[in-house]
């Protein structure tokens, strides 16, 4: 099947999955993390892109980010990709190719998955057996939600916000979320959605999404992709 043509919304958030080269590591050591952090932090900002979450893993990157215009995404993808390989290239003294192809993205509906995205983020280095608990892991937003440290990279979204009527509450409220976890059901849906391209929505959230573009949008129906066997990143 051929490849669907990536679809960016402004004003929506965007979960992004960028993959290193044939699953090799992307990040070397603690200044690889913080570089791609700060070309993450000066493009985004160039690019108008909040940040809401983010979470780096060895071999892979997951993103979720609201564009305010509808290039904004892609410039800040190609920038940020550009950038960092050279970053990657000169410190490592190799050359070729970093990433495999393209990043990839879907949509999210907010009042649906926004919230389950974000705590998907964090467990990614729990699945992945880095990490006994999310708040171990300092490659990623969580610590900045749970009251661990302020990273001015972030730029909580409004679901975030309302999760409670003082940084304590919404602290809490978030660390409680994370704990619960995800099933294995709704993993594999944010995994394959963002892999391949399918928005992820209920039936109102798709129709909505379906009157600003032509491009086909789920597989299924009402945003429900078809589950597979495994999730190819965790």
């Amino acid at each position: 099947m051929a490849r669907l043509p990536r679809l960016t919304v402004p004003g929506y958030p965007h979960h992004v999955i960028l993959r290193g080269n044939n699953r090799q590591a992307i990040f070397l050591d603690d200044g690889d993390f913080r570089t791609f952090l700060a070309l993450l932090g000066e493009y985004a900002q160039t690019a108008k892109v909040a940040v809401h979450a983010y979470a780096l893993m060895p071999n892979h990157v997951h993103l979720l980010l609201t564009p305010e215009a509808a290039q904004g995404l892609p410039i800040l993808m190609q920038a940020l990709g550009r950038r960092y390989v050279q970053h990657f290239n000169r410190r490592h003294r190799r050359t070729g190719t970093l990433w495999e192809g393209r990043y990839r993205a879907t949509l999210v509906d907010s009042d649906h998955y926004l919230l389950r995205c974000m705590a998907y983020l964090d467990l990614n280095p729990v699945r992945a057996g880095i990490v006994g608990q999310a708040a171990d892991y300092l490659w990623s937003s969580h610590g900045h939600y749970v009251g661990l440290r302020h990273d001015p990279l972030i730029t909580p979204h409004a679901l975030a916000w309302a999760l409670g009527n003082t940084p304590f509450a919404r602290e809490a409220a978030y660390a409680a979320l994370v704990r619960q976890g995800l099933s294995t059901d709704e993993q594999r849906e944010l995994t394959e959605s963002a892999l391949k391209g399918w928005v992820l929505g209920s039936p109102t959230f798709l129709s909505s999404v379906q009157k600003q573009t032509t491009r086909r949008l789920s597989r299924n129906k009402a945003g429900r992709p078809r589950k597979i066997s495994r999730a190819p990143d965790s």
